[in-house]
Formats: C-alpha cells, sequence, structure tokens
C-alpha cells in the first residue's frame, strides 16, 4: 500500500520538502481537483478545461482563490478540436474509446489553447506545478508547454497502463516522454482498477524534474537511518545476534 494515497497528502509531502511554486496549473478541472487548491501560500493557479458545463466550478474557484481560467481544450497548438462528451461528462475525451461508439457520447468542437501561450497571457510565473488528467490527451497537453516545463518542479498526470482511448500513451508512453523533458518519476497514487478483471488501470503519477530539489539526492537513507535501518534488519533476519 502506498504511504501516500491522495492529491493533498502528495502536495503537503513535496512541500515539506522545499518545492515551493508561484503557479499551479490544473488542466481537465472537471468538478474541481481535490486537494490540489489551498496546499500552498501564495500562489496563483491557471485552470483549463473545455466543457462550459463547468464554467459554475471554475467561477466558485476563481473566487475563493487568485485563479484565472480559459475555456478551451489544452494542446500542443492553438485552434481547435472535436472534443467526444460522454453522458457522464467526466470521461469526455479528445479521443475514442476503445470499447467502441456506443461510449463515445457527443461530438463538439472546442477551441484549443497551449499552456505556453495561457501563461504568457495571463503574466504567470514558474516556478509550475501541472496537474493534467485529459483522458488520454495528457502528452499533447505537455507538448505545447515546452517553455513552461523548462519551469516546472512537479508534473501530476493521470497515466493508464491500458489503452482505453485508441491511440492514447500508456505508462511506458508518459514515463519515456517525461524523462525526454528532463522528469522522472518520484511518487504514485491514486490507484483505479478496471470493472472487467479487477486489473491496476490507472494511477496518477508524479514526475519531479531532475534538476530540481526532489532530485538533489539518489541516497536511500541519511548515514543515521542506514545505521539503524542496518541493525533493525539485522535483528530480524538473525535473532540470536540480540544476545551476542
Amino acid at each position: 500500500m502506498f504511504k501516500r494515497n491522495s492529491l493533498l497528502s502528495v502536495l503537503t509531502h513535496i512541500k515539506n520538502k522545499g518545492v515551493n511554486p508561484q503557479t499551479v496549473i490544473d488542466v481537465g478541472v472537471a468538478y474541481g481537483t481535490n486537494g490540489l487548491y489551498g496546499a500552498f501560500d501564495s500562489v496563483r493557479y491557471l485552470m483549463v478545461e473545455p466543457l462550459e458545463e463547468y464554467k459554475g466550478v471554475l467561477d466558485k474557484i476563481a473566487s475563493e482563490y487568485p485563479a484565472v481560467y480559459t475555456l478551451a481544450a489544452a494542446g500542443s497548438r492553438e485552434g481547435s478540436i472535436i472534443m467526444n462528451v460522454h453522458p457522464d461528462m467526466s470521461g469526455s475525451s479528445v479521443l475514442k474509446e476503445s470499447e467502441g461508439a456506443h461510449v463515445d457520447g457527443v461530438e463538439r468542437t472546442v477551441p484549443v489553447v497551449t499552456l505556453d501561450g495561457e501563461t504568457k497571457k495571463y503574466g504567470l510565473k514558474g516556478p509550475f506545478i501541472i496537474k493534467v488528467d485529459v483522458q488520454g490527451f495528457e502528452l499533447e497537453v505537455l507538448k505545447g508547454a515546452e517553455e513552461t516545463l523548462k519551469e516546472t518542479e512537479v508534473v501530476i498526470m493521470e497515466v493508464s497502463l491500458f489503452q482505453f482511448y485508441k491511440e492514447s500513451p500508456t505508462f511506458l508512453d508518459a514515463v519515456a516522454f517525461m524523462s525526454q523533458k528532463g522528469f522522472s518519476p518520484y511518487d504514485i497514487f491514486g490507484a483505479t482498477y478496471r470493472p472487467l478483471d479487477d486489473a491496476l488501470g490507472q494511477v496518477d503519477v508524479v514526475f519531479a524534474s531532475d534538476k530540481g530539489i526532489l532530485k538533489q539526492s539518489s541516497h536511500f537513507a541519511s548515514f543515521e537511518q542506514r545505521k539503524k535501518f542496518t541493525e533493525e534488519r539485522i535483528n530480524k533476519l538473525n535473532p540470536a545476534s540480540k544476545s551476542v
């Protein structure tokens, strides 16, 4: 079982480790990202959400925090794109479901912005934390954040272990892409198991900048921690040594 099993616990941890963002970006807001808002002091928020049905949520968050928002999809370039709006809203995606058209919902054309363009438009500064949950379109979002990623400490991304959406990236694709951008996995939480066979279907992966504060050391433990750890293992594996 993971030690940290919620977004708030992850953010509290990295805050305690010295991560101090100026801007938090939430891509795919829906009903609001629980635990993301209020976790850090004196930050601004940028919300990017393509579905107008969530405008009331965006307005509420913007009334409670120093936040701005754009009603659009985020992608690799500005323009427009067709979204498949699901009946339950939350599963809506630019991509088609692997299960077939009966779950794709209704097509809708929405505008597309880039994170680089939005941070420039609103005058937002790094260090950034970026959270992306867009049903298989996550890597396209980050392709439009080349400059923003250079000032980003942490990217939190929903990653699938199966190709639930056609042509969507899987866990290995996400790790390889983020490695090219100078980020590597730091933490995992939010496991979702698919109903089909109870296999692990999705996780939220915390990617940390390889040049950032969270990756400053490759040590497993401090000198004192290692000493205690070794003594405990010796006692556990060889109880007789206690009497020596």
